[in-house]
């Protein structure tokens, strides 16, 4: 009788699985607990099958969730089943755009890799505290890193005279829609900066008008500016390139988050998120 049951107990198993329906799935993960062989990932749509949105999925095994952390993007199969659901085939999502713009800043960082020049300033990692600095910003005002401790603090490294719609604009518009979606919170929790990675051109005045074209709450978001050379360094410090060439600027792509004690919480490369997944590891970084 037992190996009857069991015998049957395989075949509906098997019957299962083969009925299964995958579906292939590109989350921002927001939580891990690998003790419980779960995580909580924002999701961009599945197309037929579910709308963008956040939820736990479980793993059939731990170990699927070695180097998957907070704001890892990572790319896998859901997996569904008539009584069960779950997510294999885990793979880290790493920015790898073949767009003419990263691919030379690839070539260059390679460049200046191999050169003699002086090392920049060392790279902060994520859960590493963030030194403070001091810009000034599109109302000409000092602002300081230090003055936003217990805030959560996102950051954007743009330039006002990108033409790109999928670069700085875009970027820009992620700060833009966490605007309005945080509109209670801004200035008293959280607070959005835009950072500049051409301070030559983008003044204080030029800032102003640029943050005029995002309907920028001053309280809350500030667009900074400074000298070029304290704003190389704090660029370089979150792994932000860039070079100046003739009437064009080549850079790479980063949105940073810095938590309540100023460390920094994630260090997003490149522009495959969306302004929701951002706002969903925000709003989890706020409720930590």
């Amino acid at each position: 009788m037992g190996r009857l049951f069991a015998a049957a107990t395989f075949i509906a198993v098997a019957a299962s699985a083969q009925n299964a329906q995958r579906y292939p799935v590109t989350g921002l993960v927001l939580k891990t607990d690998p003790a419980h062989r779960s995580f909580v990932a924002s999701c961009t749509e599945i197309p037929g099958y579910m709308k963008a949105m956040v939820m736990p999925f479980s793993v059939r095994d731990e170990k699927q969730l070695d180097g998957v952390g907070p704001s890892t993007i990572v790319d896998f199969t859901l997996v569904v089943t008539s009584d069960d659901s779950y997510a294999e085939n885990l793979r880290v999502h790493h920015y790898n755009s073949m767009d003419v713009e990263p691919v030379e800043v690839r070539n260059l960082q390679l460049l200046r890799g191999s050169s003699a020049a002086a090392p920049g300033p060392p790279q902060i990692a994520v859960g590493d505290g963030v030194p403070d600095f001091t810009l000034t910003d599109q109302t000409r005002q000092k602002i300081s890193l230090s003055q936003f401790s217990g805030k959560i603090v996102v950051a954007a490294f743009i330039y006002t005279g990108c033409p790109l719609p999928n670069y700085c604009l875009r970027l820009s518009n992620n700060l833009g829609t966490l605007q309005k979606r945080f509109a209670d919170s801004l200035g008293r929790d959280l607070i959005l900066i835009s950072v500049t990675m051409d301070p030559v051109h983008d003044t204080p005045d030029v800032l102003e008008k640029y943050a005029a074209r995002w309907k920028a709450d001053p309280r809350g978001w500030h667009f900074l500016t400074g000298q070029p050379g304290e704003v190389s360094e704090i660029c370089h410090r979150f792994g932000v390139d860039f070079w100046v060439g003739e009437g064009s600027l080549t850079h790479s792509l980063h949105t940073i988050v810095i938590d309540r004690r100023q460390k920094l919480a994630a260090n997003f490369e490149g522009n495959e998120f969306t302004a929701e997944q951002l706002g969903d590891f925000v709003e989890a970084t706020l409720h930590k």
